[in-house]
């Protein structure tokens, strides 16, 4: 059955070692399960039976938006779907939004606690609605983070809610299943929302809950995802398989609803 994940994270062959090594450093007793390289992704999508990733990228500066941009172009291809990323205080960000639509990338990724600010606060919904206007899905962190304090609440699922509330259009991307080490707050105001719920990291912690979010969700707005390089992407799809889904479920969350948000 052809996959795609669509939470994955990879950085430059020059940079990717420090750049591990530095996340790792943050995150405790979190070990990396690869390489953090574009080289180490796709050999770990040959070993997962994965045909396309979405590749998460974050603007953790104000300054990054193009070289995040000439990054992308430069490693898009037929296997690796990159999403690019501008900072909340990024100059201009609605124009490069649009460069981002125009070049044809579906959606952008934003990281509350690395990019300091609040899901909900009114400082992004200029961002939102210009996502809304040029057909751009956001992907949010959401929940806690294992690099941050677990009282740092700028991902939270109530945050999520205030969003999609104030913006019912927008392709938004809940990763975690709506919020890491959230996940009582997710199904209690996430959960049933006309938002997509992203699996990564969730899956394993989770177990037979899993199934009962995805189904309580609605099966038509899951996606799987595995945050590789945190995460393996095999073990990700075995658990998935393991939930007890039909095929039919099975398919839409692996393919078709992914399909549809890159416009495949």
């Amino acid at each position: 059955m052809s996959a795609i994940d669509f939470h994955t994270h990879a950085f430059p062959d020059e940079i990717a070692r420090r750049a591990m090594a530095k996340l790792e450093a943050a995150s405790g007793d979190w070990k990396a399960r690869g390489s953090g390289t574009i080289k180490g992704l796709l050999a770990s999508m040959d070993k997962a039976d994965i045909d396309v990733s979405v590749l998460c990228t974050i603007a953790t500066k104000p300054d990054q938006a193009k070289g995040i941009l000439d990054w992308c172009d430069a490693i898009r291809s037929d296997r690796v779907e990159p999403f690019p990323s501008i900072h909340p205080h990024t100059p201009d960000p609605l124009n490069w939004l649009e460069k981002f639509a125009e070049a044809g990338y579906a959606g952008i990724k934003l990281h509350p606690m690395y990019q300091d600010f609040a899901i909900d606060d009114p400082a992004m919904f200029v961002v939102y609605g210009a996502c809304c206007e040029l057909g751009l899905a956001v992907a949010f962190h959401c929940g806690l983070d294992i690099a941050f304090a677990d009282t740092d609440d700028r991902a939270e699922p109530r945050r999520v809610r205030n969003v999609i509330d104030r913006f019912p259009d927008l392709k938004l991307i809940a990763t975690h299943m709506g919020g890491w080490h959230q996940w009582d707050l997710s199904r209690e105001l996430i959960v049933g929302t006309p938002v997509y719920l992203e699996t990564s990291l969730s899956l394993t912690e989770l177990g037979p809950v899993a199934a009962d979010m995805i189904r309580a969700h609605g099966t038509d707005r899951v996606l799987l995802g595995s945050d590789w390089p945190w995460a393996t992407q095999q073990e990700n799809i075995a658990i998935l398989k393991s939930l007890g889904l039909n095929e039919a479920d099975l398919r839409k969350i692996l393919w078709t609803n992914a399909a549809k948000l890159l416009r495949y």
